[in-house]
């Protein structure tokens, strides 16, 4: 028997209709048999985004539920950074997923033997904790600390940050939501090998929830990404709606549902409203649709729990991996205009090659040397310098708005490299590994020790020399406020105009964050600093379970936004460096609360948008 959604149009305007109170304390609640967990995900959407007429939901859940008001992204602001962030409730130095792209060091089987590889897919993450062991990802992640108490756990959504939730989670053979690896279903499952023919190793839908696939959906597997996502998301959603949900409702067991929304992210990026202008970049109506359609995705998910009798005893958490800013491929002039064009894809890494006076070599088409005369370029950005591939001196892994230097030629590399960097126009921010701090600093003056943002820790992931933010700004004649007007410039192809993240602004740092539930504040603006690194803590403190796992570089339980929790003080808080050559140096503005930092923004004063320093 396939259960069937009720389409219940008032449903969630009944189970959003709370009444306005005050937000002081209140008395804790009662003892109450465990509750139900919904984590939403919508990739890349920003706080100031979300209005009554584009995102209803979510425009409810943060009036009647928890506003929080002071969100923030973990830096560098990409997508499996955050998402290690979300699983574990730890930075980037313990789980060791410092970014989108990483120099991993080893030849990745499932990307064909490279050793700079993009993360967001299965088969790729399955490689890379085999390699790594416990020196990547060693912490228990809130699903699998959830399932290990008793909980159901099923996760939905875009190959790669949707895996780092619970990595064990891809052996599941999805055949019932009791499975004691729970359910896992990305945009990769049922589809054994990607657009390209490299394997996905993701998950085979078996037993009834296979069967309930042609029932539920009428396709066999999740349509590619679309500009906007709907088909593959609608997918996903019905899988979740018509069939998870129902039968978490007949297990009689507490879940965790965990849901990330590719879109907008996947939009934005490639949204095409002012290709070649700045404006309205990544504002223009199909960045709206995309965000709509994240919204309609996640109102179908608190239907379905109405509909199934579960809503009143679940909290339900929606947040984004970063912000977004509008893709600049020029450096502005004094008066805040850029050209069409200046910056190739791979700019930094064509940089350090003639500063070194040596070879390219590109990883993304199996370290091709790439002949700058012949106008070829990094395919991906990325890029191995030196005389050969295989005995590179300096790495540059692309992230977006920030990129990673890595020196196997070791510290006299990584000191020539620097040296131009601090005079290049396009940087916005630099941070140092600490290791290269010890000897003498002075060399380095201009960076802040990598350790400043939590980019050192536990891991034993290969750590970057260098990373670098890339300079951001307000775009000239946008009208809807700095963090929507903000434009970077990002090491990628994509073209001025559409949208990419990863920098220091306050733009990229600032994501939407609310909650709503039985052990939520009602109708509570939070004005404590929050960030994606206190999701499963916070999570966790509800559900009465412990966290566990190397590092101490941890958020913490976002109380103040909990029924009875009392006011948590912060402190704003700033890091500047020594200053470099011709006075450059990085500033970090941050905020720190409960002994946690958060990290407003980050950069060189004039270079960084959201810094105050001057």
């Amino acid at each position: 028997m396939h259960p069937t959604r009720l389409a219940l149009a008032a449903a969630l305007a009944f189970a959003l209709a709370v009444p306005s109170i005050a937000a002081d304390p209140t008395p804790a609640p009662a003892p109450h048999k465990p509750r139900n967990i919904v984590i939403f995900v919508a990739d890349g959407l920003r706080y100031d985004s979300i209005t009554p007429d584009i995102a209803p939901t979510m425009w409810r859940i943060r009036k009647q539920g928890v506003d929080f008001t002071n969100s923030h992204a973990i830096y560098p602001t990409v997508t499996t950074a955050n998402a290690s962030a979300i699983a574990t409730g730890h930075y980037l130095g313990d789980t060791g997923e410092y970014g989108n792209t990483l120099f991993v060091d080893f030849p990745v089987p499932c990307r064909l033997g490279a050793v700079v590889t993009f993360l967001e897919d299965d088969c790729i993450l399955r490689d890379v904790k085999e390699h790594f062991g416990d020196g990547y990802l060693a912490q228990t992640t809130l699903i699998n600390a959830a399932r290990a108490a008793g909980y159901n756990t099923a996760i939905f959504g875009k190959k790669g940050p949707a895996a780092i939730q619970d990595l064990a989670s891809l052996d599941s053979d999805g055949r019932v939501v009791t499975d004691p690896k729970g359910v896992f279903i990305d945009d990769g499952t049922n589809h054994p090998t990607n657009p390209d023919g490299t394997p996905t190793k993701s998950t085979i839908l078996k037993g009834a929830m296979g069967a309930d696939v042609f029932a539920v959906t009428g396709e066999a597997s999740p349509a590619l990404t679309t500009v906007p996502n709907v088909d593959q998301q609608a997918w996903l959603q019905s899988m979740a709606t018509q069939s998870v949900i129902p039968n978490l409702a007949l297990s009689g067991k507490p879940f965790i549902l965990f849901f990330w929304s590719r879109d907008p992210d996947a939009t934005q990026h490639s949204a095409v409203d002012s290709e070649g202008h700045l404006v309205p970049g990544v504002n223009g109506g199909t960045a709206h649709a995309a965000i709509t359609n994240a919204d309609n995705n996640l109102k179908a998910l608190i239907d379905a729990l109405a509909a199934n009798g579960l809503l009143e005893n679940t909290d339900i958490f929606v947040t984004a991996d970063h912000g977004f800013s509008t893709i600049a491929k020029g450096i502005p002039n004094a008066a805040g205009d850029t050209p069409v064009a200046s910056l190739p894809q791979g700019f930094l890494a064509i940089d350090i090659a003639s500063w070194l006076g040596t070879r390219l070599y590109d990883p993304d088409r199996s370290n091709t040397e790439v002949i700058l005369d012949d106008g070829d370029r990094p395919s991906g950005g990325s890029a191995l310098i030196g005389p050969s591939p295989d005995k590179p001196i300096a790495i540059v892994a692309a992230n977006g708005g920030s990129d990673f230097i890595y020196t196997p030629g070791g510290r006299d590399s990584a000191k020539a490299i620097f040296a131009k960097l601090v005079a290049a126009p396009y940087v916005g921010a630099l941070f140092v590994n600490d290791a290269l701090l010890k000897d003498n600093p002075q060399d380095f003056a201009g960076a802040l020790p990598m350790s400043k943002v939590r980019l050192v820790g536990a891991s034993r992931m290969p750590q970057p020399a260098i990373v670098v933010g890339f300079r951001s700004f307000v775009a000239n004649g946008c009208k809807l406020g700095a963090l929507l007007c903000t434009a970077e410039l990002a090491d990628t192809g994509l073209h001025t105009g559409q949208g990419m993240h990863g920098t220091f602004s306050r733009a990229d740092t600032r994501n939407f964050m609310a909650a709503i539930g039985p052990d939520f504040k009602k109708a509570f603006a939070d004005p404590t600093p929050v960030s994606n690194a206190d999701i499963p803590h916070t999570i966790a403190h509800i559900m009465g379970i412990g966290l566990s796992g190397p590092g101490t570089l941890t958020g913490r339980a976002a109380t103040e936004a909990l029924v009875g929790g009392k006011p948590v003080p912060f402190t704003p808080k700033t890091e500047v460096s020594a200053p470099g050559p011709g006075g450059v140096r990085t500033v970090l503005e941050y905020q720190e609360a409960a002994g946690v930092p958060y990290f407003d923004a980050a950069g060189i004063p004039g270079r960084t948008v959201g810094l105050k320093a001057k």
